[in-house]
């Protein structure tokens, strides 16, 4: 059995990271068979490549699973350098969005939709345009779901500035929150878009729990093909 080294964002939010550390006992109490550790590109520790090297060391292989919505510098850079220093060794999955599942509970973590006609769906915002365009498939997705339509803003950087879509959107319009868990950027949305209604980050859902599992099934199971 291949490890699983989940790798999470990182933040000096204590909720934060309480959420990330249930979601990874979720994916444990999923799947208790799998070695799983979690590490983190950033704020906190065990840093992802100080983590990898330990446990490439102590059982050869490694799936590393990012706990991410959308793939930006920390899937293709941090993540990607990880499978690049231990080649053959270590196994990148993809992000977990865009994917049906993430719509799913966003629909939900939106509550009653009666009184909503028109969804905002706020993302941290990348320099990178593959992740914009994961949120923008993750908005099509979100949209099948619930029926209404929905616009993609991000909470920094300069592509669809929150405000700016907040102030041209009509009237019965909600915030759908597509970050993980609390922090840095569900604070500064809360600060950008008084008013509105916004639904909590994602947080640690079972369903999220599974499709990191599955992200780490589909890179396993490529992983002992090219093995034998």
């Amino acid at each position: 059995m291949i490890d699983l080294v989940a790798v999470a964002h990182g933040t000096a939010d204590p909720g934060g990271i309480r959420v990330v550390h249930e979601l990874v006992r979720m994916m444990a109490r999923q799947r208790p068979g799998v070695p799983l550790s979690l590490g983190f590109v950033d704020v906190d520790v065990p840093a992802l490549p100080s983590l990898v090297r330990r446990v490439v060391a102590d059982s050869n292989q490694a799936v590393v699973v990012p706990l991410l919505l959308s793939s930006g510098y920390h899937v293709y850079v941090d993540v990607a350098a990880e499978v690049d220093r231990h080649p053959g060794r270590v196994h990148a999955a993809p992000a977990l969005g865009p994917d049906p599942v993430l719509a799913g509970i966003l629909a939900d973590r939106l509550g009653d939709l009666s009184r909503i006609d028109h969804v905002v769906l706020a993302a941290a915002g990348s320099s990178d345009p593959r992740a914009l365009q994961d949120c923008s498939t993750t908005a099509k997705l979100l949209s099948t779901r619930i029926d209404r339509p929905v616009d993609v803003a991000y909470i920094t950087g300069t592509a669809n500035p929150l405000t700016t879509v907040l102030s041209r959107a009509p009237a019965r319009t909600a915030i759908a929150t597509y970050l993980l868990a609390p922090g840095f950027f569900n604070s500064l949305l809360h600060r950008r878009a008084p008013g509105h209604h916004i639904s909590p980050p994602l947080g640690a859902d079972p369903r999220l729990a599974a499709l990191a599992l599955r992200r780490y099934d589909e890179v396993q199971v490529l992983a002992h093909a090219a093995g034998r």
